[in-house]
């Protein structure tokens, strides 16, 4: 089974964008030796702790100091984009960086009316959704004679397309389509059960894939103690509860009581929002994983974690690594 990372280049309080980014390079380089297959970067907007708003441009500077590993997004927000300029995007990042770039889509619009303002779109995009997929994988295939717009770069890179979701909706249109499928349980696990039963289920073979495959995300907090990965926790614990209440920031440090931050009448929530997760020492997380696995029977888990010391981010990546028997660890 493969296993991937999923990084949304956190920025700590007390560091900066420009050190956040070089701390993913870092963590993809390591990720590439470990021997995991993908390290994929998504797009939020208007969010100061979070660095991969330009997600392409991101997953180009990680390609250039990376060799091997697969690299992409997890995910665009496709309502944010015309398909054609997506398709441009990720074909030129292919013709530069060869078959090792991914494409996933989401729904969503990665923040709220303010920034769909800005972008200049609106929300019936996300009414298109379907449509534009299926535009966009027009544009990375074959040439097409006759059609009236081509994307140069990208038609004939055949770009992987997945399709990311955290409802029924996604599920069903991955199915459809034949393409494979990204779960957000990492924070969004409600509907994970259906979801993955509704998608084996109704999958239809076709260009883009003859059986299903399903990707499962899964908040990884290691380190050498379960008592250590507690703490580092707090930081998404208490970053999750900020952003829920309106108050998104840079990620924060770690606390020994979260009674002290987070008010005990909105920690259960986040506890059940965040519970597809495996948090402790290198034993605790296996056994968590191996759980996860086999009550969902994924083709592939991504991995991820907001961890406020990029050292320490760095060894739960490397514990994720060792305890999934990866070829590099």
């Amino acid at each position: 089974m493969d296993i991937s990372i999923l990084d949304l280049a956190p920025v700590p309080e007390g560091s900066d964008t420009r050190k956040a980014i070089a701390s993913s390079v870092l963590l993809a380089q390591a990720a590439e030796g470990w021997g995991y297959r993908r390290y994929w970067l998504a797009e939020h907007h208007n969010m100061p702790g979070i660095a991969s708003a330009a997600t392409a441009v991101l997953i180009g500077h990680i390609a250039d100091h990376t060799q091997t590993i697969r690299v992409g997004a997890g995910g665009i927000m496709l309502p944010n984009h015309a398909p054609l300029a997506v398709a441009e995007a990720f074909g030129t990042l292919a013709t530069i960086h060869g078959p090792r770039i991914d494409l996933g889509l989401g729904r969503a619009p990665g923040g709220d009316g303010a920034v769909m303002h800005a972008l200049r779109r609106g929300q019936s995009r996300n009414e298109d959704f379907p449509n534009d997929v299926v535009e966009l994988l027009s544009y990375l295939g074959p040439a097409r004679p006759g059609a009236a717009v081509a994307a140069h770069p990208g038609q004939g890179t055949d770009v992987p397309v997945w399709i990311l979701g955290s409802s029924l909706y996604g599920a069903s249109l991955a199915a459809a389509l034949g393409l494979p499928y990204a779960f957000a349980s990492h924070f969004a696990p409600d509907a994970l059960d259906q979801a993955v039963e509704l998608y084996r289920e109704r999958f239809q073979p076709g260009p883009w894939g003859d059986t299903p495959r399903f990707m499962l995300a899964v908040n990884l907090i290691a380190a050498d103690t379960d008592e250590a990965a507690r703490k580092l926790r707090t930081s998404s614990q208490i970053s999750f509860y900020r952003l829920r209440t309106g108050k998104p920031g840079l990620l924060p440090r770690p606390v020994d009581d979260l009674d002290s931050v987070v008010p005990a009448q909105y920690q259960s929530g986040v506890e059940w929002t965040l519970r597809i997760s495996a948090v402790g020492g290198p034993e605790t997380v296996k056994a968590q994983l191996d759980a996860l696995v086999e009550r969902y029977r994924p083709d592939e888990l991504i991995l991820t974690g907001n961890i406020w010391d990029p050292d320490a981010r760095m060894r739960s990546f490397a514990i994720g690594a060792e305890v999934m028997g990866l070829s590099g660890a």
